[in-house]
């Protein structure tokens, strides 16, 4: 009946489907009419539990487009990472996307140290190129822990890249970021197509679950073209994106 459903109900009702896998990302949920009609509750109700989904970052609500899944879950509850692909199409651009190497093996000893794991301990191996418009924009260089990650194992990242399977099938605690300049390899000014030695700017992140490292993943751009921009405001202003890029 309705009112006899609060709005934090709703809210975590919706969070629990996108948790779950039911509202994969991108996704657009059904409208407030339908889920006020399927949850038993007032149409206001449900506007109230998206509209502070939205605030809170897990979905995005565009007037006549609907309400579409942007995270996994509450912010409250995990770390958000950032999808190049929507990154690059929310710059006009067309995304795209090369599974470039993939393979499961021994962790060797440089990456068993930065995941905490005994070296040999198994990990998943992934090398992608992610496009914008057809140019390179970001070469990926990702090692999965699959003690943490098992369903990584048969996920063939075919048609989805790491990243995107990750934000959508896992949530984290916490993410440490480094940010360098650097210069490319052989390796990353093939792919990047620029000369070796140009320069490159590389994020080296890593995530955790609780107490468990999850990936380790080396992001390299093209040094001239990268952007990243950040906006500072007070604490009683409205929040607005923090930054671009990844």
């Amino acid at each position: 009946m309705p009112g006899t459903v609060s709005y934090v109900d709703v809210k975590s009702e919706i969070v629990g489907r996108i948790r779950r896998g039911d509202w994969p990302l991108d996704t657009i949920i059904p409208g407030e009419i339908d889920l006020a009609a399927e949850l038993g509750c007032a149409r206001a109700t449900v506007n109230r539990a998206l509209r502070e989904l939205a605030e809170e970052g897990v979905v995005e609500r565009r007037r006549k487009a609907g309400t579409r899944v942007v995270a996994g879950q509450s912010r409250s509850a995990r770390i958000d990472i950032p999808v190049v692909r929507i990154q690059v199409e929310s710059m006009g651009a067309r995304y795209g996307y090369r599974l470039m190497h993939r393979e499961v093996c021994d962790a060797p000893p440089a990456i068993a140290e930065r995941l905490g794991l005994d070296t040999g301990a198994p990990v998943l191996h992934a090398v992608c190129l992610h496009l914008s418009d057809d140019a390179p924009h970001q070469y990926e260089w990702r090692w999965i822990n699959l003690a943490a990650v098992p369903a990584a194992r048969d996920e063939p990242f075919q048609e989805i890249g790491p990243n995107e399977w990750l934000v959508r099938e896992k949530p984290l605690t916490d993410a440490e970021h480094v940010l360098l300049a650097a210069n490319a390899s052989a390796e990353e000014a093939k792919a990047l197509g620029i000369e070796t030695r140009d320069a490159v700017f590389v994020v080296e992140r890593r995530t955790w679950l609780e107490q468990r490292t999850l990936t380790y993943v080396r992001l390299v751009h093209e040094g001239s073209t990268f952007r990243i921009a950040s906006r500072s405001s007070s604490p009683d202003a409205v929040k607005s994106p923090s930054s671009s890029g990844t």
